[in-house]
């Protein structure tokens, strides 16, 4: 664990509720001992889970957050009025044991799908958080998790003394469209909330919506900031840069470890008519099957490269568009001589990182996602036998 503290103000609880057949933390909170401004982006599944719906109701409704209660190990997705009724009991509980407006408590689930959550023992391990509220963050972070290998944490100090410290879940399904993926950062910097949501569609665009492992869009996904002011005003555009450096750090680390991942794939691309072009011909590299094996097998097939920006909407000239692996140029307009098993040897690493320039404009974007070998299938072909 890395020992890091929540921001002034903040302080969170994680617990073994029973959730989880495995006995881990399942059922985490945090609140903040003044009201927050904050901004929340949820999946665009059109089978959102009832926390997610819920949230963006109180999204709509404009209100202060003091508290975010979180389960793990089931998603509460796709069990009808039953699932509605739990969720908002659970915010409920949190609400009357922290003594605040139920309306002031946002929720997450997360899990498998399709399965009623076992409100005695939620409800029983709710009564009991408050009995271990304190500074740190790791426990929060790690109780979060589902098929995650570890906790995802980063921070940022800003010049006025104000910290931002970020926790995220996800390794797999996970794809842009709020890529099962959580992402949850606090601050205790006075930010108007009106700036923060206009501005964090497009560090979420930029940032977990670049994320992908499978392809697949989970029903829960949620990316929340909190920001109670305790720590006095900051300068916005100091504050929204750090934001986004927090985030994209999570995103990668989400990206490295995908379901059965063994590197991280960074695809970054130039030369595009615009941003969204230049993310979605990134987006589609990260999301190729067959990229992904060829990542896993140190195989520099730039030809897939070229499949998939071909497919990804974005507009390339083939005569000047440009390809390298790990910084070797592999195509530049046409084929180009390099060493095959240098290229291979320098794939053998941690990151590989595709460079590509569309050659029609001068926008850019970044993709992150990983490598696909046999532990993405072992892990899935068993996951709820």
């Amino acid at each position: 664990m890395s020992g890091l503290t929540f921001p002034t103000g903040f302080t969170a609880a994680a617990m073994a509720a029973g959730i989880k057949p495995s006995g881990k933390t399942d059922l985490s909170g945090v609140t903040s001992r003044t009201d927050c401004t904050w901004a929340f982006a949820g999946t665009r599944s059109t089978t959102a889970a009832a926390c997610v719906t819920r949230n963006r109701e109180l999204y709509a409704h404009g209100a202060p957050i003091r508290a975010l209660l979180v389960n793990a190990g089931n998603a509460n997705a796709a069990t009808g009025r039953r699932g509605a009724n739990d969720n908002a009991d659970m915010a409920d509980a949190f609400g009357s044991v922290l003594n605040v407006d139920p309306g002031a408590v946002l929720t997450a689930s997360t899990g498998i799908i399709g399965h009623l959550l076992p409100m005695d023992k939620v409800l029983s391990g709710i009564e009991h958080l408050p009995d271990e509220l304190g500074s740190a963050a790791d426990p929060f972070a790690a109780a979060i998790m589902t098929t995650d290998t570890h906790p995802k944490t980063a921070t940022a100090t800003l010049s006025s003394g104000a910290r931002i410290v970020g926790t995220a879940k996800g390794s797999g399904m996970i794809h842009p469209d709020m890529a099962t993926m959580f992402a949850f950062a606090f601050t205790d910097a006075a930010i108007d909330q009106t700036a923060l949501r206009e501005a964090f569609p497009a560090i979420v665009n930029r940032t977990f919506n670049a994320v992908t492992v499978d392809g697949d869009t989970s029903t829960n996904d949620m990316a929340v900031v909190l920001c109670n002011g305790e720590a006095g005003p900051a300068d916005l555009t100091e504050f929204l840069t750090a934001l986004e450096g927090v985030m994209r750090d999570l995103a990668r680390q989400i990206a490295a470890d995908g379901e059965g991942a063994t590197k991280l794939l960074t695809v970054q691309v130039s030369g595009a008519r615009t941003e969204a072009e230049a993310l979605a011909a990134a987006r589609t590299c990260c999301v190729s099957p067959l990229l992904k094996s060829a990542v896993h097998g140190n195989d520099p097939n730039w030809g897939r490269v070229i499949m998939a920006v071909g497919r990804s909407g974005a507009q390339a000239d083939i005569e000047r568009l440009t390809v390298s692996v790990q910084g070797h140029p592999v195509f530049g307009g046409k084929p180009l001589p390099y060493d095959d098993a240098q290229v291979s040897a320098s794939m053998k690493a941690d990151e590989v990182i595709f460079t590509i320039d569309l050659g029609v404009g001068d926008a850019h974007g970044e993709a992150w996602g990983c490598d696909l070998s046999a532990e993405y299938v072992s892990i899935n072909a068993d996951y709820t036998t």
